[in-house]
């Protein structure tokens, strides 16, 4: 999974997450290359990547789902698998394969350590 990389303080705020040991019942694994930008649970993997770009497709008319305050981006719009919390000072994606359906399931579980780490971003900018 390669990390991404992005500016100074970005990483900072996402070297501050403080993500579950377990997701979905699923324990956290490594990730290769090893990177305190991406995080790994179970297989296939639930995969986490913070710091990533804004996502090309999101537009102020996008479609967001709001879950435990935090608004998720879901790509491809018809099925999405990779959904990007934005509307916050560090884009963090997360992909959840169609395995663990729904995937509102799983990125509960992140609501918290998003929420307490990365600030929002000001009203209206996603």
């Amino acid at each position: 999974m390669p990390p991404p990389s992005p500016d100074a303080a970005t990483t900072r705020l996402c070297e501050g997450l403080r993500l579950p040991e377990k997701v979905n019942g699923l324990s956290r694994r490594d990730t290769e290359p090893d990177s305190p930008l991406t995080a790994a649970w179970g297989s296939p993997a639930i995969a986490l990547r913070c710091g990533v770009p804004r996502p090309a497709a999101l537009t102020p008319a996008s479609q967001l789902q709001t879950i435990n305050g935090v608004d998720w981006f879901g790509q491809p719009a018809d099925r999405p698998v990779t959904w990007t919390a934005v509307a916050r000072q560090a884009y963090v994606e997360v992909t959840v394969p169609a395995k663990y359906a729904p995937p509102g399931d799983v990125l509960i579980e992140f609501g918290e350590a998003i929420t307490a780490t990365i600030p929002k971003k000001p009203e209206g900018q996603i």
